[in-house]
């Protein structure tokens, strides 16, 4: 286990969880407001190439956040335009995101099985 790479994941992905946080507190915007707003950014961010920079440097502190969902979808859609044409921009995104969505479903309907909210 490489530690400096781990201190890297845990700070830039604190970094970026941190800048939600004070846009959130800042701009008064709502959790669904910065939510899209930050796959947006990781999407643009990736669609002109600056994101995977990020990416190999920090590992999961880049790609686990949504901007990292943002990145997702743009390169998997880049990836299927380049074999399957103008189709790959209706179907990349989801191939590309499809294990991550099916994972967070999954455990989420586990949790909801297992727990009981108290409230």
């Amino acid at each position: 286990m490489n530690l400096p790479v781990i201190l890297w994941a845990f700070l830039i992905g604190g970094a970026l969880c941190a800048v939600a946080q004070l846009v959130m507190d800042v701009f008064k915007l709502n959790a669904g407001h910065v939510m899209v707003g930050f796959v947006v950014l990781g999407a643009v961010l990736s669609g002109l190439g600056l994101y995977q920079g990020l990416v190999s440097f920090a590992g999961a502190g880049a790609t686990v956040p949504l901007t990292g969902f943002g990145h997702t979808l743009v390169q998997g859609m880049l990836e299927d335009m380049a074999t399957r044409g103008w189709i790959g921009v209706f179907t990349g995104g989801l191939k590309a995101a499809s294990a991550g969505l099916t994972a967070a479903i999954l455990f989420g309907y586990i949790a909801a099985i297992i727990f009981t909210p108290h409230g």
